[in-house]
């Protein structure tokens, strides 16, 4: 069935080729943890918010093939490997580069630290104006070194210390970040 999903991306950015995309709007997401079925697990404003996406970001720790299948069934889905993700290794890339609206995108599951953070993606990432990452699940929405966004979404299904849940919502256009916002669903 990942064979499938593999599949949709392929045609997806073939037809990317082939139009010219400008606008695009991006719902963000990590440290789902799935292990039962996503539309049981998500929260209903999150998979409403994916309806109206035109890519769902997942920054790690989907978790299961399965899951990651099911939230390609609802959306076009880039995903990178989480330290959770161990059934799909080999399958999903540690880290990603990606060209969304003429803005260069990095994602990664582990970013580290705070301490020292702005300036290890910026190394890693030197020519991304926005780098999206998980892991800790705590929401992150901030200016990192030479104007480069740094964006963790937080979780939708595991709070832990933070008191809210959380997703985020991006928008780009012509190479520009319009909007970058993190959501919030409550406890």
């Amino acid at each position: 069935m990942l064979e499938n999903v593999h599949s949709r991306r392929v045609q997806y950015a073939h037809l990317r080729k082939l139009v010219s995309f400008s606008y695009v709007r991006l719902v963000v997401v990590a440290d789902t943890h799935l292990t039962a079925a996503v539309a049981t697990r998500l929260p209903k404003a999150l998979l409403e918010a994916i309806e109206g996406a035109d890519l769902v970001l997942h920054a790690g720790d989907v978790t299961t093939t399965a899951a990651l299948e099911e939230l390609s069934a609802l959306a076009s889905v880039h995903c990178v490997l989480g330290n959770n993700d161990t059934t799909l290794v080999g399958l999903v890339p540690e880290q990603l580069r990606l060209t969304l609206a003429g803005v260069n995108v990095a994602m990664i599951h582990d970013s580290g630290s705070k301490a020292g953070r702005a300036s290890r993606l910026s190394a890693r990432f030197p020519d991304a104006d926005l780098v999206v990452y998980g892991h800790s699940h705590v929401p992150d929405n901030s200016e990192g070194l030479g104007g480069q966004r740094l964006f963790n979404p937080g979780s939708p299904t595991q709070r832990r210390a933070q008191p809210l849940r959380t997703y985020g919502l991006i928008e780009l256009d012509d190479g520009q970040i319009l909007s970058h916002e993190i959501r919030f669903l409550g406890p």
